[in-house]
């Protein structure tokens, strides 16, 4: 699962983050007790087509727990504590249940769904996505696991295991998170991701800063040389939208465009269908 940046959907300060505040195994206590009861949602953020920012290209769903009072706590406040332990990978767990059911209710729907690699190894999160892959036959193909970049380094070549058994079934891959870490950039040779998410840092700002400019048009050819789409995260402002279209992006996402909602945005009969990425689709469906 990944921390996503923005104000998310809590105003202020939450009790959770108090109680990180005081104490990591407090926060663990508060989330064990939320995936426990079941009051667990995913929150829906578009990612939009650069040059037809009016259209949806897929959706991703974030991690948010509520707490005892109903509000909405985004994962950016937990995940940091709790997604090196087994209950991160309950929340994985609760993440892709969750996600493969939107996409059987709603067939128009494309989703990403956030996964920590931590979680390749993890029996029952490989059960629940063979099992949904078997029970709705096409699913696969709307269908995106999301890896940050942090913790893809922790385990690459069992992932190259799984994108090579799963990519058959219509899975697609992003690759979170881009440009905050240290990924080895040999890795695109052997990690064959489908979509390259940069990191927010470099599209805040970008229409004005020459140094974002100049790294983001090298992610951009990186990206190409190793056939995958290039989404910019963290777009606020009408000035980095048209900079980074201009620039040749395929997609954009971030509050420029929307929040994320607890409701799919954008599924009404008139909405995209599954493949409105286009000539721009993944490597999966092309």
């Amino acid at each position: 699962m990944k921390m996503e940046s923005g104000s998310g959907l809590a105003e202020g300060a939450s009790p959770l983050s108090f109680a990180i505040a005081e104490s990591a195994a407090d926060a663990v206590a508060m989330v064990t007790e939320a995936v426990r009861l079941r009051r667990l949602r995913l929150a829906y953020h578009p990612v939009v087509l650069a040059g037809k920012p009016g259209r949806i290209g897929f959706h991703e769903g974030l991690m948010r727990v509520l707490d005892p009072g109903g509000r909405v706590i985004p994962a950016r406040e937990f995940m940091h504590a709790v997604e090196a332990h087994e209950l991160g990978r309950e929340i994985d767990c609760a993440a892709l249940a969750m996600g493969l059911d939107a996409l059987a209710r709603h067939p128009q729907l494309r989703l990403s769904v956030n996964m920590s690699a931590r979680s390749v190894g993890w029996p029952r999160w490989m059960k629940l996505l063979n099992v949904g892959l078997a029970r709705h036959p096409g699913i696969g193909d709307r269908l995106i696991l999301e890896i940050a970049e942090s913790s893809v380094m922790t385990v690459p070549e069992l992932l190259a295991g799984m994108i090579a058994e799963l990519r058959p079934k219509g899975v697609s891959f992003a690759l979170d998170g881009f440009g905050a870490g240290a990924f080895a950039l040999r890795h695109f040779r052997e990690l064959s991701f489908d979509l390259l998410k940069v990191d927010a840092q470099y599209s805040r700002g970008i229409h004005t800063h020459a140094d974002n400019q100049v790294l983001m048009a090298a992610y951009l050819a990186i990206a190409r040389q190793f056939d995958m789409l290039v989404v910019a995260q963290g777009v606020e402002q009408p000035g980095e939208a048209a900079w980074l279209a201009d620039l040749g992006l395929d997609c954009l996402q971030g509050y420029h465009f929307a929040a994320p909602k607890l409701i799919p945005e954008g599924l009404e009969p008139c909405s995209c269908p599954p493949n409105a990425l286009g000539q721009a689709a993944p490597k999966a469906a092309r």
